[in-house]
């Protein structure tokens, strides 16, 4: 178990008070979208979760790490993964999490490439400031998005989440590791915003996450092609007795041995429905 410190970026509201905003596929020339708020960096401990992997939960923490490789381990053609990966990935997300119907709805691979700031959907690398994924509003234009229309309202009766799996591709995450933020630690009324996506055809909407020094910040150090983190982004269940969401990005960690290859990633992004 290494403890370590980041430096990870947080979000500061635009000062005017207007609805905060990124242009997903309007950049800047250096590779920044275009947006109208701001970030600030803040130092912080990040605790290493090795040996004490139990601590986390989906229920608790807001994400958990689990022990299971993989039978697609190429990673090379998004024909190939949607062919191979997602069926197994779905099955994967029913045992580990008891849901009875799960929609895959896309997948992003990351390579991290130093100083190359095209962020196309092809080339995209490690996020580098705090998120959720997903705010309530999205997590239901999801459903409605992805979803047969006449399915809609009996799956929305019932629990649901939006849950990322991340894994590793290739060797382990030395590079860039993934931070995850304690939902425990998390106050959900004060500590995040929402941040609309604009896309040219349509909006999404995540949330920015503020910095706040009650926030325990988390990693799982050298996680291996062979594990999983699943992250969630959303859940139905708001009655205080789960975790609604995980804060996350990546980082660049001091304790990096030297010579790591460049992390890479693939995360798929999951709607997760329960019968109860």
């Amino acid at each position: 178990m290494t403890n370590t410190t980041g430096n990870l970026a947080f979000y500061v509201p635009p000062a005017d008070g207007a609805r905060a905003f990124q242009n997903v596929n309007a950049t800047t020339e250096t590779g920044v979208r275009a947006r109208n708020f701001t970030l600030e960096e803040h130092d912080v401990p990040i605790h290493d979760l090795r040996g004490q992997e139990s601590t986390a939960t989906l229920d608790t923490a807001g994400f958990q790490l689990f022990h299971s490789p993989a039978k697609h381990t190429a990673f090379t053609s998004d024909a190939d993964i949607e062919r191979e990966y997602y069926p197994e990935s779905i099955e994967l997300i029913k045992r580990l999490t008891g849901a009875s119907r799960v929609v895959l709805f896309d997948h992003t691979i990351r390579r991290r490439r130093p100083g190359e700031i095209d962020d196309s959907p092809n080339k995209r690398q490690p996020v580098s400031q705090t998120h959720v994924d997903q705010t309530n509003a999205s997590a239901v234009a999801r459903v409605h998005r992805h979803l047969p229309a006449t399915d809609v309202p009996e799956l929305l009766s019932h629990r649901f989440q939006i849950i990322n799996l991340w894994r590793p591709i290739s060797h382990p995450a030395h590079d860039w590791p993934l931070a995850l933020c304690d939902f425990r630690s998390v106050d959900p009324k004060n500590d995040v915003l929402p941040v609309a996506l604009v896309y040219p055809d349509r909006e999404g909407e995540t949330f920015g996450v503020k910095f706040s020094p009650e926030q325990r910040w988390t990693y799982f150090s050298g996680v291996t092609p062979e594990e999983v983190i699943l992250i969630k982004c959303f859940d139905s269940k708001q009655d205080g007795s789960v975790a609604l969401f995980t804060p996350h990005t990546g980082f660049s960690d001091p304790n990096t041995p030297e010579g790591s290859p460049l992390r890479e990633s693939i995360e798929l992004r999951a709607l997760v429905f329960y019968d109860n």
